[in-house]
């Protein structure tokens, strides 16, 4: 079995035509988000030292930065991949535990603009880029998880497929491609440890990455024929335990992009179980902040190794912290981009309840990751009074989706940096992008005259 040439023998014939118009329309919404968390990101200061050192490093004006100006297709897909990720309200799917829009998207765009491809090529380009990493992230999680981010190693497949799509590259190519992509497959976690900027650098290497490997691909430059399952390859160098089967699981029957969860709460998802549950918890009660004696939160491995942080000295950290962003939930009933802010990460009855967050793996819960990552939330209240409440699916899972009305304001909510007519606009050019011409049109709307009037 030769994995790659599998994936590329599939992917390399799909057309346009062969996608359900479900498919179709559910893509597009995911292309409208990755816009909106990428324009929120655009100003936060990691992606601006991203911009100003690929500015400054120089690049054919080929495709459109979202900081403003021009470059080439590589550093276009570095930097748009970076900003999208900053704001933790980018996509993600549950079973291979991957963000795809924020490699996959900005990789396809930088090709579809310089290329002057047309909107069907986009989604298509995109829809594969989903497809085949998050069959890689599954057949490799959760152990790779541990050490490894998901998103950078396995979307450096997806930005690969997702562009080798766009070049029109044949199935040696793409093969080749898939080879050179994994090759270049990296970021490791301990970028948590200290908060430092890492996370943000690793979608947009990906992005660009996968995109190299494309780019060398077409021209005829090799690489491993079996990088998933070859005996140094991808698999057995980045897991403990691995299903090759999940690569070609319903192959051809089913398109995973529909298993896409979106985010609501601007914090790493794996909080965002818990953050529904107190929100939910203060909705249905009658009570006051004052009258809680103790909140216990139940979750799943993952949510203890990233978000166990019981003391968040910074914005950043206090949204890797599952007794800041439930205290957070129970205190202001929400967790918008807006709700982490300094004032808010020191406000005494938010920092006392958070000392009364009691956070702790749950075997039951942690059975079920990662099909369903789920929490379980007790408030104790001083007088005795226990409030039990438990979910398996957080919202924006396929499961507990969230509607298109809901994508498009959470957008016009995030991309601030264009006036609101021109997200009206831009938003409506997006949901109707198989009638786009040339992907270039679209992309002059984030021009810098746009962005920084």
């Amino acid at each position: 079995m030769n994995l790659s040439k599998i994936l590329a023998s599939h992917y390399s014939a799909l057309t346009y035509e062969d996608l359900p118009d479900e498919v179709v329309s559910f893509a597009k919404l995911c292309i409208l988000d990755y816009f909106g968390s990428a324009l929120a990101g655009v100003n936060k200061p990691p992606i601006q030292m991203i911009s100003e050192t690929m500015k400054e490093m120089g690049g054919n004006p080929q495709a459109t930065l979202v900081t403003g100006g021009k470059t080439s297709v590589l550093n276009a897909a570095l930097v748009n991949g970076a900003s999208s990720h900053i704001v933790e309200l980018d996509d993600i799917h549950k079973s291979s535990i991957i963000h795809a829009a924020t490699v996959v998207i900005p990789a396809a765009l930088a090709v579809a603009e310089w290329k002057k491809l047309s909107g069907k090529e986009l989604i298509l380009a995109v829809i594969l880029g989903y497809e085949v990493c998050y069959r890689i992230g599954e057949a490799v999680s959760p152990s790779h998880y541990y050490y490894w981010h998901n998103t950078a190693t396995c979307g450096t497949f997806g930005s690969a497929v997702a562009t080798a799509k766009l070049l029109q590259l044949d199935e040696t190519a793409f093969i080749n491609a898939l080879g050179n992509a994994g090759t270049q497959a990296a970021g490791l976690w301990e970028f948590i440890e200290d908060g430092a900027m890492t996370k943000q650098l690793h979608p947009g290497k990906a992005a660009m990455e996968g995109l190299l490997a494309s780019l060398l691909a077409e021209k005829g430059f090799t690489g491993a024929e079996k990088i998933l399952e070859g005996n140094r390859g991808f698999f057995k160098a980045m897991s403990d335990e691995y299903d090759a089967g999940k690569i070609t699981l319903n192959l051809g029957k089913e398109f995973k992009i529909l298993e896409n969860s979106f985010k609501v709460h601007a914090s790493c998802r794996h909080t965002h179980a818990a953050i529904d549950l107190a929100i939910d918890i203060v909705k249905e009660n009658d009570f006051k902040i004052q009258d809680i004696a103790k909140v216990e939160v139940g979750s799943y491995r993952a949510t203890m190794d990233i978000t166990d942080n019981n003391n968040p000295q910074t914005q950043y950290e206090s949204k890797f912290s599952i007794q800041y962003c439930t205290a957070l939930g129970l205190a202001k009933g929400n967790a918008n981009l807006d709700d982490f802010n300094d004032e808010d990460l020191w406000e005494p009855t938010i920092r006392g309840l958070v000392e009364k967050v009691d956070a702790k793996l749950d075997s039951q819960v942690d059975k079920e990751y990662p099909v369903k990552w789920g929490s379980k939330v007790n408030v104790i209240l001083k007088d005795g009074t226990v409030i039990e409440k438990q979910t398996d699916y957080p919202k924006g899972d396929p499961e507990n989706p969230v509607t298109s009305e809901e994508l498009q304001r959470k957008f016009t909510n995030l991309a601030t940096i264009l006036p609101q007519e021109k997200r009206d606009k831009f938003a409506q050019q997006v949901l109707q992008l198989e009638s786009i011409d040339n992907v270039a049109d679209l992309m002059e709307e984030l021009d810098a005259s746009v962005l920084y009037i």
